[in-house]
């Protein structure tokens, strides 16, 4: 019988670092297999709406997300079996047609800004990891990505971040901190914390096998 693979929920806000955690995390297990399920994946598909109601879309509530979706396919991970990930399309603001055909592994990191928010996650993970970053150190990441990789203005970014990330990292991300086992401040600089993490992720994976 196989060992159901080790589950880690990776939380934060937007630009607080949860990807350099996940890159961390793998690189020091690069002789196990991992997978990454981000939660931007599971955004909830929009294709019967008028596109000009999916301009409308607070990507940043929990409501934006497919989590039965998502819950779906950890449950089928942990049985061993494969799944299909969507894929989202940001310019028609709804989910692609086409999918990406995942196998399950070792260890599964679920990576996103509300991936602690949903109780039905939670209960699934064996690590639950929450990256807590000064908010203005995670505007300016938020900023130079914006503009760099998705053609923002820095108007729109400023606009968007006060009117609806702020909010909503307050309201619903902020208040997930209390379900993390493990708090890591500034993200993939702090080594020491990751260190610690890697510790525990090792522990997990050596009585599995003892078992």
């Amino acid at each position: 019988m196989k060992e159901k693979p080790i589950i880690i929920g990776v939380a934060g806000g937007s630009g607080s670092g949860k990807t350099s955690v996940t890159r961390s995390i793998c690189q020091r297990f690069a002789d196990k297999t991992i997978l990454v399920l981000e939660q931007d994946y599971y955004y909830k598909d929009q294709s019967h709406l008028p596109f000009e109601e999916r301009l409308q879309t607070n990507y940043d509530h929990p409501f934006a997300f497919d989590n039965d979706l998502l819950i779906e396919h950890v449950n089928q991970l942990i049985q061993h079996q494969a799944i299909e990930k969507p894929i989202y399309d940001y310019k028609r603001h709804t989910r692609s047609k086409d999918v990406l055909e995942v196998e399950p592994k070792e260890v599964i990191i679920l990576e996103g800004i509300l991936i602690l928010e949903d109780p039905r996650l939670v209960d699934l993970m064996d690590i639950k990891v929450y990256v807590d970053t000064d908010a203005d150190v995670r505007i300016i990441r938020r900023l130079l990505r914006d503009i760099k990789e998705r053609g923002r203005t820095i108007d729109s970014v400023i606009d968007q971040y006060i009117n609806v990330v702020r909010p909503m990292h307050l309201q619903f991300v902020e208040p997930t901190k209390r379900y993390a086992d493990i708090i890591i401040p500034e993200g993939g600089e702090n080594h020491v914390a990751i260190d610690l993490m890697a510790t525990k992720i090792q522990t997990i994976l050596n009585r599995k096998e003892n078992n």
